[in-house]
């Protein structure tokens, strides 16, 4: 992918003033905070995940979704409350990502949700397993004025997709995104740009050379290949990557596994971005998927008020003192750097 891609400039369009001023003062907040260790806040998040629904048609191993080892309700998100996020928040949030568990597109009213971003000139991205992408579906899509659509293909043959991606079907994939690919050209869209997503675990590590040729073969934009977050993987997993880069974990000297890098008291999306459940309860980040650490509620409050409020400052500052007692945080890759001892 070139530097500037049609997707960055895209991105750059949807900046106002507004939204730049905020940006900068949630930037500044950040590096003050990261000294004085406060937990303080300038300024509102740039970017928002939305969960559309907890619902998902596949079975992946390490999917709380797909398993249906939830905790929490599962549902769709409704559109009033949806609508009045978004008129919350269009004035300083510019990227909106529809994911957070669940597959988007089971939602009936996800696509008329893409419209509504759009009309407020935020930029909208998802992640699909690409099953309900029907001609239809595909070109509503690109209706809709998505800006981005990751589509995870995590293998090329049947095989070796399904070891993943449980009571998926390849074709089915594949079928759905030549569906987008081709209304794109018949509407003569330049939205969204297309990603595929793998995911690179043991079972699949041999077909990423394949995967890239499948990828340019169909015409999407990019290829991206992502590490794989494992919940128990201190005595190694079966999915765990031979592929040293690919993998998230390292074999200590003890034989037990640990994540490869060292986990700093600092994380960027504390300041930049939240998760919004699809009944409206706020989370710190996506990896905290049983919405455990519930910070407000949408339903009731309002955001602005919610995002600094007493507890989510407090879970920032938590964050910046000892971030390693945080259970969501122990998994997690943001805010680490290699560790070189």
């Amino acid at each position: 992918m070139l530097p500037f891609s049609s997707d960055t400039f895209n991105l750059a369009s949807k900046m106002t003033f507004a939204r730049i001023y905020n940006a900068c003062k949630v930037y500044l907040s950040f590096w003050i905070e990261k000294i004085t260790k406060k937990g303080n806040i300038k300024g509102l998040p740039i970017s928002l995940t939305i969960e559309p629904t907890t619902a998902c048609n596949l079975g992946c191993p390490e999917c709380p979704s797909g398993l249906k080892k939830f905790s929490r309700p599962e549902g769709n998100l409704k559109k009033p409350l949806y609508e009045s996020i978004i008129n919350q928040v269009e004035k300083h949030v510019f990227y909106l990502n529809f994911y957070f568990q669940g597959e988007p597109f089971i939602n009936p009213n996800f696509l008329d949700m893409v419209a509504y971003a759009n009309s407020k000139k935020i930029y909208t991205a998802t992640s699909t397993n690409a099953h309900f992408l029907t001609d239809e579906v595909a070109k509503k899509t690109i209706q809709s004025g998505l800006d981005r659509l990751i589509i995870s293909i995590d293998g090329i043959t049947q095989e070796v997709y399904e070891n993943y991606r449980v009571h998926g079907k390849l074709d089915k994939v594949l079928a759905g995104t030549k569906n987008i690919l081709k209304w794109k050209k018949e509407l003569q869209s330049n939205t969204p740009y297309v990603i595929f997503q793998f995911l690179v675990v043991k079972p699949n590590e041999h077909q990423i050379e394949d995967a890239k040729k499948l990828a340019q073969e169909l015409g999407v934009d990019e290829i991206r290949f992502k590490t794989a977050q494992v919940y128990a993987y201190e005595n190694g997993n079966p999915l765990l990557p031979t592929i040293e880069k690919y993998s998230r974990y390292k074999k200590q000297a003890n034989g037990k596994y640990a994540l490869k890098n060292k986990l700093l008291n600092e994380c960027w999306r504390m300041w930049s971005s939240c998760v919004i459940t699809w009944d409206g309860k706020v989370v710190p980040c996506c990896f905290d998927k049983d919405a455990t650490h519930q910070l407000g509620d949408l339903s009731t409050s309002n955001f602005n008020q919610l995002w600094k409020s007493e507890a989510y400052q407090k879970f920032r500052k938590n964050i910046l003192i000892n971030r390693q007692s945080i259970d969501i945080c122990k998994n997690c890759t943001e805010g680490t750097k290699v560790f070189e001892g």
